[in-house]
């Protein structure tokens, strides 16, 4: 991923945060064929490894996971994201030299992807990603809430993975290229938005003023 210095996110506590904050990614793998991605929930054991590990599953009869991988796997997770328009500028009424941008967080996690279909490992892989999501409600649906027969059955339906990150990239890009009256700009009219990640951005761009 292309970084420039003034985007870049140094700190790894704080690009696990963003992996966190990321309710699904995208697992992408190259195969003798060409490339392959499957959108899905991924659950970070920070404390595995140096950069931290990858949990999750795919369905059984996708493909992705039958064909020998070629390099690394790559994650992709992107953050909160909204267009900018250069109205928002007080350099458009000073220059009129400018124009549209795209503000974004994005991580890319890279490492050699394991695929599994251990029972225990994938009852365990399982729970603490359903466990992980059902934390905010007040009424928690548990795994073994089902019966356990049930459950086995569905998990013969999947394919755990594993995914030890060896190199890890964060990008945040908020505004941090414009002068301060320019990103004051740009957070007022995202704020004044209708779209709710649009005023995500908003602060993220505020918090940089």
């Amino acid at each position: 991923m292309y970084i420039p210095p003034r985007f870049v996110i140094e700190d790894l506590p704080d690009i696990h945060d963003h992996i966190r904050a990321c309710r699904l990614a995208n697992l992408v793998t190259a195969a003798s064929d060409g490339l392959i991605a499957t959108p899905l929930p991924l659950i970070l054991d920070a404390a595995e490894g140096e950069f931290g590990t990858l949990y999750g599953h795919v369905g059984r009869p996708n493909p992705q996971w039958q064909k020998p991988v070629k390099g690394d796997a790559m994650a992709i997770f992107m953050g909160p994201d909204a267009y900018v328009t250069p109205s928002w500028y007080a350099t458009k009424q000073e220059t009129g030299k400018v124009v549209p941008t795209w503000n974004y967080v994005a991580v890319h996690a890279y490492g050699p992807v394991e695929f599994f279909d251990d029972p225990d490992r994938l009852l365990d892989a399982v729970t603490r990603l359903t466990d992980l999501y059902e934390q905010p409600r007040s009424e928690r649906w548990r795994v073994d809430d089902a019966p356990e027969n049930f459950i086995r059955a569905q998990l013969r339906g999947i394919v755990g993975l594993r995914l030890p990150i060896t190199r890890i990239e964060g990008k945040e890009k908020m505004s941090q290229n414009r002068n301060e009256a320019d990103r004051e700009g740009v957070a007022a009219g995202l704020a004044d938005s209708e779209s709710q990640m649009d005023r995500v951005v908003a602060e993220r761009v505020r918090s940089g003023l």
